[in-house]
């Protein structure tokens, strides 16, 4: 059989004169392939073809079953529509349709529109006329350049890249003569991610009218603190930042020094999808493949991020670089996807065996990876935290109603870093109401909120296996690495009304997820949360052979969690709220502090043969009524400065139950990727009580601490005991800082005035360990002694 090659460099722009007669244009190679040539505007040879006829010539051929693959040359090509794909551009298992780059070709698909400006005004103001309705993203010398905002963009600044209580304050709208049509950004008040409003209008009383913030599922105002604004003429006073006057068609901008506009390439966003995968559950777009490509300059989408995702703490907007809807057997491997204002790759309502693989995924505005059936699918669904279906009228079937949701897919050697420059509320891999979903192999790391999220249960089988997360929950808190979220048909926002389904309905929670959820060796860390978060609900998991580098576990309520093998680095297990029936299962594990409990009064099916490394955080757990069969000591990690926390043959560890597992299965595979892979900061471990650690300097939130350990330091201080943690140096403006930690004070308690309870600091380990164990909060409350007084500190921790 004949393969048809189409040599393509795509461009939107008619190509009249070479749109009669196509068949003629074929040319026969040597070796019999069926060559059709189509190259860039401006480079079009006298056999070229455009991309409408192109594609309308590679429909017709895979209709008699040819094998057809569209091969694209070098060059950036602006996309004036989305490529639409249907089910006429299916392929065969044994004839996939391929889009592909050619071999070395450097393929740029733009979102964006190449605009030619004639700039006028001083060095410093520069405007232009610009005759578009309006200019998402602009792109100079294809560098993204910086809307107009408050305050400046600053790199060093972790949350938004800069912040402002008064950001939106009537002090700073009287400046403004007219912000309608700017932005406001906030965290959301728990900081359980993003928000964003469209500025309306200003009131008499000199406030903004807003439209928006339906961004975050879990409603709630603005956070007070995390916030800016932006798109603000008044604000264009930094190189680099721009505004266009919609109502003038004019663009302006503060160029850097070393710009010289009269040559600079100018490109203005205009799409939001690049290519679009479209078909039903009844007829789907089958084995298409899409390889090799650059997607970029695609459109922001945080206002179209609304619709909501059963009770977890999402919204979304269906779409993304690449879109599937309808889909079998897509495979999107070894692409490149960067400068987008939204999604990369999104994967919405049916699709079976779709696979996202070997992709780099950089510098984009919201998630990388989404796989999210449609709500249609799901019985009894409610789609926000305080709803909930009466028991009475609850459809109490297993499982999904239709198939319209995504199920026996991979996303596989993905490396994906520095998203969510937009959106607060996003994930490097996102599922929801999705079934088997393997995540397998991924890198994920600085990231605004988890870099792995499972948004409710239905309807299990998932593996999340051999991945790299770290650098996770930067701008935000109270979340994890992992997180999930299993506000399923049993979870009630009542928590006494969901004690009592449980005991009425045991087992409830397995007719939406109905196979296990599987979470092995992972690598993952968390900066404001934990390593690995089931959060409410969260139901049906085994959790087994992973490394959590800083953050901890997390069970709150939910059911049939077994968590076996793990290693939980300068932190510990931390269960919240148990239900009294919820056969969870917490043994074998090496811990290096003690458990974490809140207002946990259950404690499931056993927690026993774990191996701490303290005989103190043994004994608490056994005064729990936990662990009797668990030991302490020395886990004599191989190389753990090396990132190897396999433990030596003749450790105590082995004697519990744990075995080692392998350290070096993390993250990429493929070598293209793993020499680009960055990989996460090892630990300074805190084995025990007496180690050497413990005198040594510790750096934590901006300042620098030491053990208190002899009885003249006690006597200088004038603290009741040799404990505490001493305050040897502080960065100015720095978090402690500001928190008014001084130079000189000794950390005595960290406390909680949410829970109750505190921790006792006798050296710098247990600051560290209550820092981890608490950092998910955004605060940490502490009484220090100064001039022989105690007082009550708090530390922003997001500053």
């Amino acid at each position: 059989m004949h393969i048809f090659i189409l040599l393509i460099s795509i461009f939107l722009f008619s190509c009249a004169d070479h749109n009669d007669n196509l068949e003629s244009n074929l040319t026969t190679a040597s070796n019999n392939t069926e060559l059709l040539i189509v190259y860039p505007k401006g480079q079009l040879k006298q056999n070229g073809f455009s991309l409408d006829d192109a594609l309308s010539f590679a429909k017709e051929l895979l209709a008699l079953e040819k094998n057809v693959e569209i091969i694209l040359t070098s060059g950036t090509y602006y996309l004036e529509k989305p490529i639409i794909l249907g089910p006429e551009f299916s392929g065969t298992k044994e004839r996939p349709f391929t889009i592909r780059a050619q071999e070395n070709a450097n393929v740029i698909l733009s979102g964006a529109k190449l605009v030619r400006l004639n700039w006028e005004g001083n060095n410093q103001l520069m405007k232009a006329q610009l005759p578009v309705d309006n200019v998402d993203q602009l792109y100079i010398n294809g560098r993204k350049q910086i809307n107009a905002r408050f305050p400046n963009f600053n790199s060093s600044v972790q949350v938004f890249n800069g912040y402002a209580a008064d950001a939106i304050s009537p002090e700073r709208v009287a400046t403004w003569k007219n912000p309608k049509g700017g932005f406001v950004h906030a965290l959301h008040e728990g900081r359980w991610g993003g928000m964003h409003y469209l500025i309306k209008g200003v009131t008499n009383q000199g406030e903004l009218t807003l439209e928006g913030g339906f961004q975050n599922n879990r409603q709630s105002p603005m956070h007070e603190k995390y916030r800016y604004v932006e798109n603000i003429f008044e604000e264009l006073d930094a190189p680099n930042e721009w505004y266009f006057d919609q109502t003038l068609s004019v663009l302006y901008f503060y160029p850097p020094a070393d710009l010289d506009l009269s040559i600079a390439k100018v490109e203005i966003s205009q799409l939001d999808n690049l290519i679009e995968l479209r078909g039903s559950s009844k007829a789907p777009v089958k084995h298409i493949n899409i390889h090799g490509l650059t997607f970029t300059q695609t459109n922001q989408t945080f206002m179209k991020t609304k619709e909501p995702l059963l009770r977890s703490d999402w919204a979304i907007y269906r779409g993304g670089a690449i879109f599937l809807d309808g889909t079998d057997n897509i495979h999107i491997a070894n692409n490149e996807f960067y400068n987008l204002g939204g999604n990369a790759i999104f994967v919405s309502n049916y699709n079976r065996n779709a696979n996202v693989s070997g992709n780099e995924i950089f510098d984009i505005g919201a998630s990388a990876i989404s796989f999210v059936g449609n709500p249609s699918a799901v019985r009894s669904p409610s789609f926000e935290y305080h709803e909930f279906v009466d028991i009475a009228k609850m459809d109490m079937k297993q499982g999904p109603k239709n198939e319209n949701y995504p199920s026996k897919s991979i996303a596989t050697d993905n490396l994906i870093y520095d998203i969510g420059l937009v959106e607060k509320q996003v994930a490097g891999v996102q599922l929801s109401m999705s079934s088997d979903i393997t995540v397998s192999h991924n890198s994920i790391y600085r990231v605004p909120r988890s870099g792995i999220n499972v948004s409710e249960g239905t309807w299990g089988g998932h593996i999340i296996e051999y991945n790299d997360v770290f650098d996770t929950v930067l701008e935000t808190g109270d979340h994890g690495a992992f997180n999930s979220w299993g506000r399923d048909r049993f979870w009630h926002p009542d928590r006494a009304e969901m004690v009592k389904l449980a005991k009425e309905h045991p087992g409830m929670y397995k007719v939406d997820v109905l196979s296990p959820i599987i979470i092995r060796n992972n690598r993952f860390q968390c900066d404001h949360g934990w390593d690995i978060d089931l959060d409410d609900g969260s139901s049906n998991y085994k959790i087994y052979n992973n490394v959590a580098l800083s953050g901890g576990l997390k069970l709150r309520e939910g059911f049939n969690r077994t968590v076996e093998n793990n290693i939980i680095l300068n932190n510990s297990f931390h269960p919240h709220v148990w239900f009294e029936n919820s056969d969870d299962t917490f043994r074998y594990n090496i811990v290096l502090a003690s458990h974490k409990p809140i207002l946990n009064n259950h404690w499931g099916n056993e927690v026993d043969k774990n191996f701490f490394t303290t005989e103190q955080a043994l004994l608490k757990a056994q005064k729990l009524g936990l662990d009797s069969h668990s030991k302490f000591g020395n886990p004599q990690f191989v190389a753990p400065e090396k990132g190897n926390y396999q433990v030596s043959n003749n450790s105590l560890a082995l004697t519990v139950g744990f075995t080692n597992f392998p350290m070096d299965e993390f993250g990429v595979i493929s070598e293209e990727l793993k020499a680009k892979a960055e990989r996460p900061d090892f630990p300074n471990l805190y084995l025990n009580n007496n180690d050497a650690s413990n005198s040594t300097e510790l750096e934590l939130f901006d300042a620098t601490f030491k053990s208190v350990t002899t009885l003249g330091e006690q006597s200088a201080l004038g603290i009741p005991e040799i404990a505490g943690a001493l305050v040897l140096d502080i960065v100015p403006s720095g978090k402690a800082n500001l928190g008014g930690l001084k130079k000189g004070d000794v950390i005595l308690r960290v406390i909680d005035s949410e829970f109750g309870g505190e921790d006792k600091i006798i050296t710098t380990k247990d600051l560290l360990t209550s820092y981890r164990s608490r950092k998910w909060r955004g605060t940490l409350e502490m009484v220090i002694m100064r001039n022989q007084q105690e007082q009550h500190l708090v530390i922003n921790l997001l500053d």
